[in-house]
């Protein structure tokens, strides 16, 4: 059986980094008086976590069936700008993401599972039935739909506020420049 780290509802469900750009952590923390659990992740999974809950919300947003309320963009007094609790010990790091909707509870539903080697596929693999093997913990909470578009709104901030794209290739540029490709390996600099 599972270790389940269950926030139901969460008195704070939040996105946040540790470290300069380009060096930065990325953690999903959430706490319920004082217990507080935080789960390490990739920029592309929060970038995808945040739209895909924003997509989500949409969609039931246009249900017909619906009769939640659900905000088109996070309320005022649900953003949370506030730095995550300290000390972070990291639970474990996230590997594969589920995202639902609970009718009859009008809630989000995020679970997290840890990353396993077991878990990864190989393309040689891809036609294969592999059973993904049993978590040993599962990270979920539940959230309402205006804490779910706050959380969306301080993740797209947490991930634009690294290192700034290059305007030429799309890649981060570090304070001291970088290679670009697109200028055939000749460094460039941020634009003043």
């Amino acid at each position: 059986m599972p270790l389940v780290h269950a926030f139901d509802p969460p008195e704070r469900f939040v996105v946040g980094t540790v470290g300069p750009p380009g060096a930065r952590t990325f953690f999903l923390q959430a706490r319920a008086g004082a217990r507080i659990t935080s789960i390490a992740l990739e920029k592309q999974q929060v970038e995808v976590l945040s739209e895909r809950v924003d997509e989500l919300l949409d969609e039931v947003m246009r249900a017909e069936e619906t009769t939640t309320l659900i905000p088109a963009v996070a309320p005022f007094d649900q953003i949370d700008n506030d730095p995550l609790e300290q000390p972070i010990e990291e639970e474990f790091r996230a590997g594969t993401m589920t995202l639902s909707w609970d009718v009859s509870s009008e809630r989000l539903v995020i679970e997290v599972f840890p990353f396993t080697e077991a878990a990864v596929v190989s393309p040689d693999q891809l036609d294969e039935e592999l059973a993904e093997p049993e978590p040993d913990e599962i990270f979920m909470v539940r959230l309402t739909a205006g804490w779910a578009r706050a959380f969306v709104a301080r993740a797209r901030n947490v991930v634009s506020a690294g290192r700034p794209d290059c305007p030429f290739c799309g890649t981060p540029v570090d304070p001291d420049g970088h290679l670009c490709v697109r200028a055939n390996g000749f460094r460039r600099r941020e634009p003043q």
